[in-house]
C-alpha cells in the first residue's frame, strides 16, 4: 500500500508541473528568464526542459506561482518529517509511528480515521486561505506567491526593495531544496534506511 501511495504521489508531483495544452499559438513576445528571479549562481536560469521556451510574462508567472507554492508545502513537509523523527508528538500520538508508517495507520485503525476528516478539513481551510483572493479583496498581489490579500503583512511593506528581493529569493531556493529533501526522505522511508541518514531517526 505504501508503494502505492507513493507512486501516485511521484505522478500527483509530476502532473502538477506538467505544461497545459496550448489551444493556439502564442504570438507574444518571449521572455527571457535570465533576469528573473531565482536564476542565479551556479545554474543561472535552469531550464533543461524547455518550459519557458517562448513563453511570455503570464506563463512565466504562474509557473512560478506553482514553484513557490510546492517549496512552501516542501518546507513544512520536511519540518514535519524532521520533527516527528527526533520523537515529538502531541499528546496522546505518543505511539504513533514515523513516515509512511503513519499514513498507513489513518487509513487502517479507528483512530486514525477519526484524525483523517481533521485533516482534510486543516488541508481545505490551508488551501483557502493561502491563494490569491485578490477577486474577493480587490487586492491585486504585488508578485506570484504574494497571498497576504490585503491582510497580513509582518511589516512586509517597510522593507526596502533590495530586502524583498533578497527575502524572496531565499524563499525560494529554500523551497527549491525543501522539494528535494522531502523526496530524498520518502525515498529512504520506503527503503527502510532513514535512520542511516538521520541520527536521531528510531
Amino acid at each position: 500500500m505504501m508503494k502505492t501511495i507513493a507512486a501516485l504521489s511521484f505522478i500527483g508531483a509530476a502532473c502538477a508541473f506538467a505544461p497545459a495544452q496550448q489551444g493556439r499559438v502564442n504570438t507574444a513576445v518571449s521572455l527571457d528568464i535570465s533576469n528573473e528571479l531565482g536564476a542565479q549562481m551556479p545554474l543561472g536560469a535552469f531550464d533543461p526542459l524547455k518550459l519557458m521556451e517562448d513563453a511570455d510574462q503570464a506563463k512565466f508567472d504562474n509557473w512560478r506561482e506553482i514553484e513557490i507554492k510546492h517549496g512552501r508545502v516542501a518546507m513544512l513537509a520536511v519540518t514535519g518529517y524532521l520533527t516527528t523523527y527526533a520523537g515529538v508528538r502531541f499528546p496522546g500520538a505518543e505511539d504513533w509511528p514515523t513516515g509512511f508508517a503513519a499514513v498507513e495507520r489513518l487509513f487502517t485503525t479507528a483512530e486514525g480515521q477519526k484524525i483523517l476528516p481533521q485533516m482534510m478539513l486543516f488541508f481545505f481551510i490551508a488551501e483557502m486561505v493561502n491563494r490569491d483572493a485578490s477577486e474577493v479583496t480587490g487586492v491585486k498581489p504585488a508578485f506570484p506567491g504574494d497571498y497576504r490579500n490585503g491582510a497580513l503583512d509582518f511589516g512586509w511593506d517597510k522593507l526596502s526593495e533590495d530586502a524583498k528581493k533578497r527575502k524572496r529569493a531565499i524563499e525560494l531556493n529554500n523551497g527549491r531544496a525543501a522539494q528535494m529533501g522531502i523526496l530524498g526522505l520518502m525515498t529512504h522511508d520506503l527503503m527502510g534506511n532513514v535512520a542511516d541518514i538521520l541520527p536521531l531517526a528510531k
